[in-house]
This record gives C-alpha cells, sequence and structure tokens, in this order.
C-alpha cells in the first residue's frame, strides 16, 4: 500500500516523515518497504569506522552499539554524503531485545526500514537487515523485506547461549520460510548445526567476522 504524507508546512518534521514521503508500506504497522536487491558485499565497515574511513570498496553495516549509530537518524542528510562514497548500505541494526517493550521493537524496526529505504531512494544499494528477539517480532522482522532477495542477519551475540541460541534459531526459521531467500549476509559464526540445512537448501550463505573478533585475531596473531 502506498502512502503520501500530508504537508504539514507549519510543523517541524520531528518524526523525519520525509524518510518514507514516498514509500510503499507493508502490514498493519505500515513499516517501509526495502526494494529487493541481490549484491553481495566483498567486505564490511562499521558505521562508526566509514565515517572517516576510505575503504569505499566496502558496505557499511551497524552490527554496533546503538549509540555508535543514532545519530544517523538524528541527522541522516548530514551522513548521506559519507554513505554514498561506499558501494553499499546494510540497512541499520537497531536493537530489539526480549525485555524491550514491543512498542519500542516495533519502533526500531521501523526506524530501520525507514533509512533503508531513504537511501535507497537516494542512490545507495541497500540489503535489508533482519533482527528480531522473540515469537512476538518474527513476523514483524519480515515487514518490509523483499523476498527472494539478498538480505543480513547479525548472529555476533546470539548463539553463545542456549536460549539466546535457541530463539534465534526459531526466528532464522521464520524468516527464511517467509522471505525465501537467494542469499543471506551473516555478521557473525555460522555454525553447521544452525545454518547447515539452509546451505543444503541452496540458500547461498555469507559470513563475514564480526569486528570483535578480528580484533581479537590482530592481537593474537600481533
Amino acid at each position: 500500500m502506498s502512502k503520501t504524507n500530508s504537508a504539514r508546512s507549519s510543523c517541524k518534521d520531528v518524526f523525519h516523515a520525509f524518510l518514507v514521503s514516498d514509500a510503499t508500506f507493508d502490514g498493519e504497522l505500515e513499516i517501509p518497504c526495502i526494494q529487493p536487491i541481490d549484491n553481495i558485499p566483498a567486505k564490511l565497515i562499521p558505521f562508526s569506522k566509514a565515517v572517516s574511513g576510505a575503504e569505499h570498496d566496502a558496505w557499511v553495516h551497524f552490527y554496533q552499539d546503538d549509540f555508535q549509530f543514532e545519530r544517523l537518524w538524528n541527522n541522516p542528510h548530514r551522513y548521506l554524503p559519507i554513505l554514498k562514497r561506499f558501494a553499499g548500505v546494510i540497512s541499520p541494526d537497531f536493537s530489539l531485545y526480549r525485555d524491550m517493550p514491543l512498542v519500542m521493537q516495533q519502533w526500531n524496526v521501523y526506524r530501520s526500514r525507514a533509512l533503508g529505504h531513504w537511501l535507497q531512494s537516494n542512490g545507495i544499494s541497500v540489503i535489508a537487515n533482519v533482527r528480531f528477539s522473540d515469537e512476538r517480532t518474527y513476523k514483524l522482522s519480515c515487514a518490509g523485506v523483499p523476498r527472494s532477495s539478498t538480505i543480513a542477519v547479525g548472529s555476533h551475540g546470539c548463539i553463545k547461549i542456549k536460549e539466546d541460541r535457541d530463539f534465534f534459531q526459531q526466528g532464522l526459521a521464520y524468516i527464511v520460510e517467509e522471505l525465501r531467500p537467494k542469499n543471506v549476509i551473516i555478521y557473525g559464526t555460522t555454525p553447521i548445526s544452525i545454518f547447515g540445512e539452509y546451505q543444503q537448501k541452496g540458500i547461498n550463505i555469507f559470513q563475514f567476522d564480526s569486528d570483535c573478533t578480528l580484533a581479537h585475531r590482530k592481537v593474537v596473531c600481533a
């Protein structure tokens, strides 16, 4: 369903309605849609480093603490020229925690899609990031995400503890069934016990080590 926000010339746009002025929306919550893409990143760089980085052949990711990239939401126009220098962007990974009120999780999914749509509408290649917490958010996490496309999922910090791993496996099974992705970009580890069945089904899994793992590896090798 397409919607256009009505002009409110006398009001300050504190909700950043301009991000979705030409968006198509998905579901009852009207989550902005991101268009399908088949691109596969060659390398990733975190947003905090991309701001002053020169590895422009990399894709920018947001698998960091939210405070590292909240500034993008607060002032997207400031960072648009910077992000345009890079090969592409994985849409922001705003946090979803099981003990977070559901309405806040919904808001964070909305913000991720709104920014992803806006960056895409400004000529940037965008891969939709899919983040979920528990069964309340499995369906929500698919809203606005293209089917039969490339998606991104962060496993870092989600599969070490059994309870977290169980929710992650359940959520991953849901989104794969719902979205039928061609390619899945994984930020973090990809144990066979979790991802093997999807590879056997012909889904392409592309794994990227977390920045924490890469930093630890450099220390060990030094």
